[in-house]
This record gives C-alpha cells, sequence and structure tokens, in this order.
C-alpha cells in the first residue's frame, strides 16, 4: 500500500500522487512525492471518486436547474473530462488508432506514440461517449441520487483494476509511462480492487456484484488484446481500461438501479 502501510504522512503522498496525476485539480507541493508511483496506485480508486462527485455535482445541478437528462448527462460528461484532461479518453482512442491501424507490433506502438487521432480513434471514442452519455441519461430519469451514486461509483470502480492490470501484464515496451512507473505488489493490487469494490456497494449487493463480474470480464478480454496485438500494457492501454470499466459499470446501474 502505501511505503509503510501505516505512516499518516505516507498515505497522503500516495493520495496526493494519484489525485495529481489522475486529475487536474491542484495538489498540494508540500507533500512529498511517494518513493514509489506503482506502490501509490492504490489511491487510484480515490482519484476516481473525485471525479465521480465532480461529475455528480455536476449533472444534479443541471437536473435542479431543470434542463433535460440528456443535456444534464452531457454536463456531467464534460465535467469528469475537465477533471481528468480527458486523460482516459485519449489512451482509449490511441489504442483504437493503434490496434486498429497498425499491421505489426512495432507499428501499432508507433501510432499509439501519435498525438494525432485517426478513424478508429474516433470511432473507440465516439463509441465510448455514447455508451455513457446514453446510460447517464436513463439514469438521470430516475433521480439525481441514482445518477450520483452510479457516477461515483464508475469512476472510482474503474479506476481500481489498473494497479493489478500493471502488476500481471508486462510493460508492452520499456520507455514508456507504465514501464516508468514500475509493477505494483500484491498488497497495492489488493487495497485498490477493495476500494473500489466498498463503493460499489453504495448501489447495492446486486449492483456491486454485476459490476465486479463485468470489470473482470473486460479485464481478462482486454489483457489478451493487449498481449497478443503489441506484447503488454501501456498507459494508453489502462485509459482504454478505465473508460470500458466505466461505461461497463453505468450500464449495470441501469440494470440494477433503475
Amino acid at each position: 500500500m502505501s511505503r509503510s502501510g501505516l505512516d499518516p504522512r505516507d498515505v497522503l503522498a500516495d493520495v496526493v500522487a494519484c489525485v495529481g496525476f489522475y486529475t487536474r485539480i491542484p495538489v498540494p507541493r508540500s507533500v512529498p512525492l511517494p518513493a514509489s508511483f506503482a506502490a501509490a496506485q492504490w489511491a487510484a480508486p480515490l482519484a476516481g471518486l473525485i471525479v465521480g462527485l465532480a461529475g455528480a455535482l455536476a449533472m444534479c445541478a443541471a437536473l435542479w436547474l431543470g434542463l433535460p437528462a440528456t443535456v444534464a448527462a452531457v454536463i456531467a460528461l464534460a465535467a469528469t473530462m475537465l477533471v481528468t484532461g480527458a486523460l482516459h479518453e485519449d489512451g482509449a482512442a490511441d489504442v483504437g488508432d493503434g490496434l486498429g491501424g497498425g499491421s505489426t507490433r512495432e507499428r501499432k506502438l508507433e501510432i499509439m506514440r501519435d498525438s494525432r487521432v485517426g478513424a478508429y480513434g474516433v470511432c473507440v471514442l465516439g463509441v465510448s461517449l455514447l455508451a455513457r452519455w446514453s446510460a447517464l441519461a436513463a439514469l438521470a430519469a430516475a433521480g439525481g441520487w441514482m445518477v450520483a451514486i452510479a457516477l461515483i461509483a464508475a469512476h472510482a470502480a474503474a479506476r481500481a483494476p489498473i494497479p493489478a492490470f500493471m502488476a500481471i501484464v508486462a510493460p508492452a515496451r520499456l520507455d514508456g509511462l507504465s514501464a516508468g512507473a514500475g509493477r505494483p505488489g500484491q498488497e497495492t493490487s489488493i487495497a485498490a480492487l477493495v476500494l473500489g469494490a466498498l463503493v460499489l456497494l453504495l448501489g447495492g449487493p446486486a449492483f456491486a456484484l454485476a459490476s465486479a463480474v463485468v470489470l473482470a470480464l473486460w479485464f481478462l478480454a482486454l489483457r489478451r488484446l493487449a498481449e497478443r496485438q503489441i506484447g503488454g500494457q501501456t498507459g494508453d492501454v489502462l485509459g482504454a481500461l478505465e473508460q470500458g470499466g466505466e461505461a461497463l459499470i453505468l450500464m449495470s446501474a441501469c440494470v440494477f438501479l433503475l
């Protein structure tokens, strides 16, 4: 978990590091950086919780103002992307371009590193946005509290498998962001998964169980795809992991919370 596992200063350093990386929220520079960014990844779900809370507040405000559910869903998505700087959306689009446009492992990785977005990336990003928007619009019709729970749970739990993915799947390249971060230990991975599960329970046991199952299936599917196509994971693949997980949890909410 943290460097000592118990020292509050180390825990705070881990949380601040994850919030600073996964969001655009300014963090205090007086807090020292963790010795290992990989070990700090147990706090990734906490950063996601903040993102989900921002989206929930924006959506509830839009609904309170009398805006239609469809418009409120757009505002919620915009708020979460503003908070994160579209970090994971960018990664998912790069994965779409690389895996769709490259014919060899080397070419796929080269395309994924290119900042330009192609047709495959646009399609992946479009499907991700449509899936999340339609689910949020449906949930908004049931009330603000329902969509707030779904948003917070989706953003926290979708980031919970990231440390485990980093630990299990080897980096696809030696000089990438993910490779530089290192590989989290078992304790870090378990702590993140436990935090994600606890947040999912806000929607009840049936919702939590269904979301955990679809997240596990998505984890396994993306692992197989990444290993076969590019030989491992990159920061972009981790972004795709979050995007797919977020969409799947919101769709699960439509089934179990409506």
